[in-house]
């Protein structure tokens, strides 16, 4: 009979459990203490003033708008302040007189839940409003992606409220204006019911992105379409295109109704496998032919709708040297394909 180990709730039993518990505190610990590190490096060219203990009602919630309110996540919150206690303090700024949260909104959500926690450790940003403003994202950006209508909200309130340009803001955030402006989009050209939905995580930012692309009265109908016909992104790249291209309510109504059927005739324009006109050698290089420009079409439309800004400070370094050789190879590929198309009329 196999050995099982101790039995349970033994003192050896007994013994290991609590080791355990306490190897996972520890590790618990190290990985608050490298998180605090790590945001602190992202944080380096803020200001910081002291240290202390607040108590619930002093703190100001007025920045909550700019976070999506997610239950899982306040559980998981409440668990571990019921546990474990404040692991880290919440980010505080006075703006006007005021003592705006700045990050750690789960936190005081759930210490409101917790008997006996009145205050929260808190540290304190010497920053003005539109600064305060990007350290939201900031600091959620250290330890995982941003939710998109985040993002978009962060951006609309520091170009619409603080009256920052453009390229100010991406300076602030650190991203790039072209980023910026696609965030912007996501508020001003999406239409209410898609924000919704996107606030809700129904439809990713890639989908959002590429309703932007269309009249606010055309993208409910869009994503109707997606869900019944259960689209990729890839897919709703393509319903938007053709709907863009179509000239008539009919030619519409049929790719909203078989949108997979209207992008099979759209590409029926790639090569066929064989082509029984051509050599080997050309129906070879009409197929390398075919994937180059599919590839190229994809990888057109990241860097035009994505590009900077789905991508981790992290990625730029490794990513250079490809995009360097990417623009050189391009440029070459075209003068020689301008070469071949001349070449092509010569006997």
């Amino acid at each position: 009979m196999p050995y099982n180990g101790p039995p349970r709730w033994s003192k050896r039993w007994k013994y290991g459990f609590q080791k355990r518990m306490e190897e996972r505190l520890s590790s618990l610990r190290r990985f608050s203490l490298c998180f605090l590190q790590s945001r602190d490096l992202a944080m380096g060219s803020y200001r910081w003033g002291v240290t202390d203990r607040l108590s619930l009602d002093e703190i100001d919630l007025g920045f909550r708008r700019y976070r999506l309110t997610r239950s899982d996540a306040d559980q998981v919150m409440l668990r571990s302040l019921q546990r474990y206690g404040q692991l880290s303090p919440v980010v505080v700024c006075d703006v006007d007189g005021r003592v705006m949260l700045v990050d750690g909104f789960k936190r005081h959500a759930a210490a409101a839940s917790v008997r006996g926690m009145d205050s929260l450790w808190s540290r304190h940003l010497e920053a003005d409003a539109s600064t305060a403003k990007a350290a939201i994202y900031t600091l959620n950006a250290v330890h995982g992606p941003v939710q998109a209508l985040e993002e978009a909200w962060i951006v609309r309130a520091l170009v619409r409220e603080d009256g920052l340009s453009q390229p100010a803001v991406g300076a602030l955030l650190g991203r790039h204006k072209s980023w910026v402006c696609r965030r912007l989009a996501l508020l001003e050209k999406l239409a209410e019911p898609a924000r919704e939905d996107l606030g809700l995580g129904l439809i990713s930012p890639t989908v959002a992105r590429q309703l932007t692309r269309l009249p606010a009265g055309n993208q409910s109908d869009v994503v109707q379409t997606a869900r019944r016909e259960s689209l990729t992104a890839a897919e709703v790249r393509g319903v938007v295109d053709l709907l863009l291209a179509s000239g008539t309510a009919e030619k519409r109504a049929f790719v909203l109704e078989k949108p997979r059927q209207a992008l099979q005739q759209y590409e029926g324009n790639v090569p066929r496998s064989w082509d029984p006109r051509m050599s080997p050698a050309g129906n070879r290089i009409s197929r390398q032919l075919a994937k180059l420009l599919e590839l190229l079409a994809g990888m057109q439309s990241w860097l035009r709708y994505s590009g900077r800004g789905v991508l981790q400070l992290r990625d730029r370094e490794p990513l250079r040297p490809g995009f360097e050789r990417l623009s050189q190879e391009a440029s070459q590929v075209n003068e020689l394909t301008d070469d071949f198309l001349r070449e092509l009329h010569l006997p």
